[in-house]
């Protein structure tokens, strides 16, 4: 099982959450709609380099990241979109594209934008193209730990 990784982690620390099973999704709206969660409340990771470390953004389905933003951010011009390649072996239980928001769970930074804070809660991939977990964004924050920034712009 994928998730079973961040399922003991969240265990660990007593955090109530619930896993959604959906058919089999890959894009960002496509899950929000095989799950019935609108797109503005379900969070993707966005793997990005930042002066060659890698970090996690995370972003309502339904909007992008905004790179000069996050530039901005990081104090660097040094920020570019991660290739597959790039991350494909550092989240081995996963599938490619569906690891969890939960980088310190790897070593990495992670970002969030600042409209996920305006939902009671969070719903995102969890390592299999299939399955969601929906947790509260306030036990999400606090184990996280993550920089909030304005950080999306519309999809165009």
């Amino acid at each position: 099982m994928p998730i079973r990784r961040l399922r003991e982690f969240l265990d660990s620390h007593a955090v109530r959450y619930f896993v959604v099973s959906h058919s089999a999704a890959y894009t960002a709206q496509e899950i929000a709609a095989a799950a019935h969660v609108p797109g503005k409340e379900l969070a993707k990771t966005v793997m990005v380099n930042i002066a060659g470390r890698m970090a996690m953004v995370i972003l309502p389905a339904s909007r992008q990241l905004d790179f000069e933003r996050l530039r901005e951010l990081t104090n660097t011009r040094d920020v570019e979109l991660a290739g597959e390649k790039e991350f494909a072996g550092m989240f081995p239980e996963c599938e490619l594209g569906a690891m969890p928001p939960f980088g310190n769970l790897y070593g990495m930074g992670v970002y969030v934008s600042e409209e996920l804070e305006a939902d009671d809660e969070i719903a995102f991939n969890a390592g299999a193209h299939n399955e969601l977990l929906r947790l509260s964004y306030e036990d999400y924050k606090k184990l996280v730990h993550p920089k909030v920034a304005k950080l999306s712009v519309d999809v165009k």
